[in-house]
């Protein structure tokens, strides 16, 4: 039976280890499954592959964002002292690298950390208050010692009662259908 409730979340399996957990995934993922998602107390080692996760796109927007502060800083002292407020002293040209490594340093920094953080933000879709994998019954293990692993109902190979079924020949100690 296809689902047509929309109303649902998926098929969450509570495993009692982690590398359980990673063959269980890993057995989802071949059988054609492509809307997983792990929940566990740690990293475990091994589930990205297991899940087929790609690369996070965070590194690129980090360094993008660092690269615009040390450009922003770079033309600001540019700016500042050849343009806008040009003044000789001592001698010192009116633009020079060496002495803006300190300024064009600090700003790459602080782009860098503000990319990191709004950008983990917005790729992982928060602020979320609340998320349909904290209506399963043992969610609260998830944060001490069980590892949970859920099949989405969005996934086209989705059927409720074959998705716990499938859980449960995996190794799943506790398998349920979770409303959105």
């Amino acid at each position: 039976m296809k689902v047509s409730n929309s109303n649902l979340y998926g098929a969450i399996g509570s495993f009692d280890d982690g590398p359980l957990l990673v063959e269980a995934a890993r057995t989802v993922r071949e059988m054609g499954y492509t809307k997983l998602d792990a929940f566990t107390p740690f990293p475990v080692h091994g589930i990205d592959e297991a899940m087929a996760i790609p690369r996070s796109p965070l590194g690129w927007i980090v360094f993008c964002a660092g690269f615009l502060g040390a450009a922003s800083a770079l033309f600001m002292i540019w700016w500042t002292g050849a343009i806008s407020y040009p003044l000789v002293v001592g001698g010192k040209p009116l633009f020079a690298l060496e002495f803006s490594i300190p300024v064009t340093f600090e700003l790459t920094v602080l782009f860098a950390a503000f990319g990191a953080v709004f950008g983990m933000f917005a790729l992982n879709g928060l602020p979320r208050l609340h998320h349909p994998v904290f209506n399963y019954t043992k969610f609260a293990g998830a944060t001490d010692d069980k590892f949970l692993l859920a099949i989405e109902a969005s996934d086209p190979k989705f059927d409720a009662e074959q998705s716990c079924r499938l859980l449960s020949t995996l190794g799943a100690s506790a398998v349920e259908v979770v409303e959105g």
